[in-house]
């Protein structure tokens, strides 16, 4: 039976952690407000209208239709436009860069991944203008989902559609495939099956196979190849579309300077000259082929590491080569040919072009003879539309009209007409978009494009009566008169481009000014409570002296400050890691100097700063784009060096020295947990479970060298039994902590030993997942934490004299910051930067191949946030607990070490939150900068879940800890 002063002591404990769980909490709802409100003012999709374009339509325009006169070719497939094509094959390879397409001699220097598809040179270079190599220009965010969504609707994206990029909505938009689909055209789908789930109801047939696998470079290729030849010589469809997924998960793993990447290039090379193969087979006259336009294109591109969702011309360059089995009569003129030629390494002279993506869907729809999807802003591009042979033969009149056309006129004065229905159906579609729009465009802006609009509708009248007048004359004035509407209608269709890129998006400033107020009240909140825990520590401790502040307290504020208003920087965010490294470099010293007056603790301050160095050497690393050459490449894709494979000394060094670090890591465990009195019962099983998961770790590499033969059972064994057996004592050690948290004894002392003790089990029951997460890199990064964090524990005592009185909150600060500005350092150190190329997807699938949509976005986020916030928040109770008071009576110590335990989360909380409100400022004001979608807001959302995966885990601590 407990005695009284037991009840007591569990009943007041119990209502502490109450209260203190209330109050983070509390927190945790009223920042999730915030970034939810602020949310849906900032990040809004633009306004999807539900109208579709209809064959019918086209009878409401000025322009010529196939139906529209008596005199009209009776063509029986013709809508919008008579069909310039028969058949389309659309070859989808994801992740193509444009220097992978275009020759080497384009380029100042030549890389090893260059050249490789030779095929597609020795075409572009061929006599005739019947195949060509464009430069395609996407727009960012570069993640797949929004390309396919911006290839096919003709839209512009929506930052918002990132967050579907592993569970692809339908579109409800009109789009490319809708149309295809309702005007007859019978589509043929094989690969990646984002396409299925992007229009689930639109292909004859469809092959989809699973693309997350980001490991797998081969399962969706070959099943590709497999289906691709054989409805190759088919006849029951019109459009064929495969999407390869090699090239891009080869740069995901490998990165672009890799073997892995050349061998797949090089066998993409021998596909498509069995494709060309093919097709020419079949492409004379009365051929199944004779009229087929075949298109070999990227989504997006990648930077050289093999990453892409940003806004970096290597990642918005991809490529697009088009090749027609029927030879143009003619050639363009000037005006429309932008081509720039050069002789490639055969000595070949090859031509290449830059077209929009933005433009695929109408140039595609126009050459089917189809409706362009009503949201569709893109401009026919001239240079592929002129590829097909059909356009240059389509003469609006009948022979027995009189009208006799040279090629050129024939083919420019088809082209007018086409560019007529596309400028009056994106009128059209910003006139609809506006009046249906909350907000729509200004007036001014309208204004302005009904001006353009009339303009090139005047002069369109003028070239239609050129046109009818023109008949058995010599027609001397109608091609400049129909250069002078091409220039019209495109200086049209460039201004509203422009424009919808400018304001596309639609930012709701109340709800974003709403949310931001949000936060601010929560900083106040969190003030007011660390002030208030101020006043409640004053009764435990003694005050003796002058009450003063410390610089490095002062310094503390104003190094928390001074990383958050470097947000409001575009160049400051892009060096994040660089900036909190310089900040913890400077407190280091400070520290080292304060050391070296007071003659001790020496050690401490020298180690702190020399590791200060290392991690920022390791930020270099994780966030180079160039060193893609790594021993480290095939465990950990993003964190690379590059080591001279010849110099047999570096190869050991770089092999060594993460088993080093392991050993190391489980010394120190073993040490301060197995060997120590305090540790016992499941704490110490927790403890030999994390050493037993290090040796598998060790394990996993060892058997990833040379040293054992790689069969089916050791590949089995390193890549999925290993990385599994680890998740499982992760979680077991997980369960056990709880248990004992829900049914383990109260102590009445040494609750500071005691406490190390769960922070130490807690700790490691993390640590083995996300270091196997983190490949090589993680024990190197892990062991610079530990003595970083050591250091910082260690140097507090530094920061106090006898005779002065502190503010406990003041006395906390430094510590705090530097705490903060470590976690920093170690999301850059291990290979991350806030953008959605810098997640690491490989880690998502490591000790599995099957995609599971929970599973594999759980793996995602300990991979990003486990060094970063997870560690540093449920470590963070070593600054209290190691830190004595032995001037406090020995009845006061716990009340006192909780309330303190409870404001440094406070603070550590309001550092974080600092940050976020200096980033929802930052995007705030910089809504209109030209790298919003780029950059301001990846940025943020990076900051807001990070966020709030601390309030979590700060509520999860305060349960665990505060007992």
């Amino acid at each position: 039976m407990l005695k009284s002063g037991e009840v007591s002591w569990k009943s007041e404990n119990l209502g502490k952690r109450r209260w203190a769980f209330v109050v983070f909490l509390g927190i945790l709802i009223l920042h999730g407000l915030a970034i939810l409100v602020f949310t849906r003012g900032f990040l809004l999709t633009r306004t999807e209208l539900s109208q579709y374009s209809h064959c019918s339509d086209i009878q409401q325009s000025p322009c010529f239709s196939p139906s529209q006169d008596d005199q009209m070719v009776n063509h029986s497939k013709g809508c919008w436009t008579k069909p310039a094509v028969d058949r389309i094959v659309i070859i989808v390879l994801d992740a193509l860069r444009y220097d992978f397409v275009a020759p080497s001699t384009f380029f100042d220097e030549k890389k090893p991944w260059m050249d490789r598809l030779q095929v597609l040179h020795k075409l572009a270079s061929q006599p005739g203008s019947f195949a060509k190599i464009f430069k395609a220009i996407a727009d960012p965010p570069t993640t797949s989902l929004q390309r396919l969504k911006g290839l096919t609707t003709g839209g512009l994206p929506t930052f918002i559609d990132v967050g579907n990029s592993f569970g692809a909505p339908a579109i409800i938009e009109d789009n490319l495939i809708y149309q295809m689909a309702k005007n007859g055209k019978r589509v043929v789908m094989m690969g990646d099956d984002t396409w299925v789930q992007l229009f689930p109801q639109h292909f004859n047939i469809s092959h989809p196979f699973p693309s997350f696998n980001v490991k797998d470079l081969d399962t969706v290729d070959n099943g590709c190849v497999e289906h691709l030849f054989p409805y190759l010589y088919q006849e029951d469809w019109d459009v064929l579309i495969a999407h390869f997924l090699g090239v891009d998960h080869a740069g995901h793993i490998f990165g672009v300077d890799s073997t892995e990447m050349i061998e797949k290039l090089e066998q993409y090379n021998g596909i498509l000259e069995k494709v060309v193969d093919v097709l020419e087979s079949q492409s004379g006259p009365g051929g199944l082929h004779e009229n087929t336009l075949l298109l070999v294109m990227g989504d997006h591109g990648q930077t050289i590491n093999g990453d892409h969702g940003g806004g970096a011309p290597e990642e918005v360059e991809t490529s697009l080569f088009a090749m027609s089995l029927q030879k143009n009569p003619s050639s363009l003129p000037s005006e429309t040919d932008s081509s720039s030629c050069r002789l490639d390494t055969e000595k070949r002279k090859i031509c290449t072009s830059s077209i929009e993506q933005l433009d695929f869907a109408a140039t595609v729809s126009a050459l089917l003879g189809i409706p362009y999807p009503f949201g569709s802003i893109g401009r026919v591009n001239p240079e592929l539309y002129a590829l097909a042979a059909g356009t240059w033969n389509l003469d609006i009149f009948t022979p027995e009209s009189g009208i006799n056309l040279s090629g050129s006129e024939m083919w420019m004065q088809n082209y007018v007409n086409v560019l007529c229905m596309n400028t009056w159906q994106v009128k059209r579609y910003i006139d609809v978009y506006s009046a249906s729009s909350v907000i729509g465009f200004s007036d001014k802006d309208m204004s302005h494009v009904s001006s353009l609009y009339a303009q090139a509708h005047d002069n369109w009248l003028h070239t239609k009566e050129a046109v009818l007048n023109c008949k058995s004359e010599s027609c001397s004035t109608l091609l400049p008169q129909l250069k002078k509407q091409v220039e019209a209608y495109s200086n049209f269709l460039s201004s509203i481009t422009a424009l919808a890129r400018s304001k596309w998006t639609e930012f709701n400033l109340k709800m974003m000014g709403t949310g931001l107020c949000i936060l601010v009240l929560s900083l106040f909140v969190h003030i007011f409570t660390i002030k208030k825990l101020d006043k409640l520590c004053s009764c435990y401790l003694p005050r003796g002296g002058d009450f003063v502040v410390s610089f490095e307290a002062i310094f503390a504020y104003a190094a928390v400050l001074i990383r958050s208003f470097s947000f409001l920087s575009n160049s400051f965010i892009l060096e994040e890691g660089k900036t909190a490294s310089f900040l913890l470099a400077t407190a280091g010293m400070l520290q080292l100097r304060h050391a070296i007056v007071k003659k001790k603790m020496f050690l401490e301050g020298f180690l702190f700063v020399l590791v200060v160095p290392l991690l920022r050497f390791g930020i270099e690393l994780g966030q180079s784009k160039q060193a893609v050459n790594s021993l480290f490449l095939k465990s950990f894709a993003s964190w690379t060096v590059s080591v001279d494979n010849g110099t047999n000394l570096w190869i050991y060094v770089a092999d060594i020295l993460p088993f080093l670090a392991l050993v190391i890591l489980a010394y120190i465990l073993y040490y301060k947990s197995i060997t120590h009195s305090s540790c016992r019962g499941i704490f110490k099983l927790v403890a030999v479970g994390t050493i037993f998961a290090s040796s598998l770790i060790a394990l996993a590499w060892a058997l990833d060298g040379n040293l054992f033969s790689p069969s089916t059972i050791i590949v089995d064994i390193k890549a999925y039994w290993i990385p599994r057996i680890i998740y499982v004592i992760g979680l077991l050690q997980l369960f056990l902590l709880a248990i004992s948290q829900l049914f383990g004894k109260e102590k009445t002392s040494g609750w500071e030993e005691d406490t190390i003790v769960k922070v130490t089990a807690m700790v490691s029951a993390w640590s083995s997942t996300i270091i196997i997460l983190s490949g090589k890199q993680g024990p190197l990064v892990a062991l610079a934490a530990v003595i970083q964090g050591w250091c910082v524990i260690r140097l507090m005592t530094l920061e106090r004299a006898k005779n002065d009185y502190y503010d406990s909150s003041t006395s906390y600060s430094s510590p705090v910051a530097k705490w903060s500005l470590l976690a920093v350092c170690l999301f850059f150190c291990t290979g991350h930067w806030c953008a959605f190329d810098g997640l690491r997807y490989a880690s998502a699938f490591v000790g599995f191949d099957e995609f599971n949509l929970i599973r594999q976005a759980a793996l995602l986020t300990i991979d990003t946030f486990g060094f970063s916030h997870i560690l540093p928040v449920m470590g963070l109770p070593l600054i209290v607990a190691c830190r004595r008071h032995p001037e406090v009576q020995a009845e006061k110590r716990k009340p006192l070490f909780f309330l303190q335990l409870c404001q440094v989360y406070l603070m550590y909380g309001l550092t974080m939150a600092i940050s976020m409100t200096l980033t929802i400022i930052c995007v705030t004001i910089q809504r209109r900068h030209l790298m919003v979608w780029g950059l301001f807001a990846p940025k943020f959302v990076f900051d807001a879940v990070g966020l709030l995966l601390t309030d979590l885990f700060i509520c999860l601590a305060s349960l665990y800890y505060f007992a």
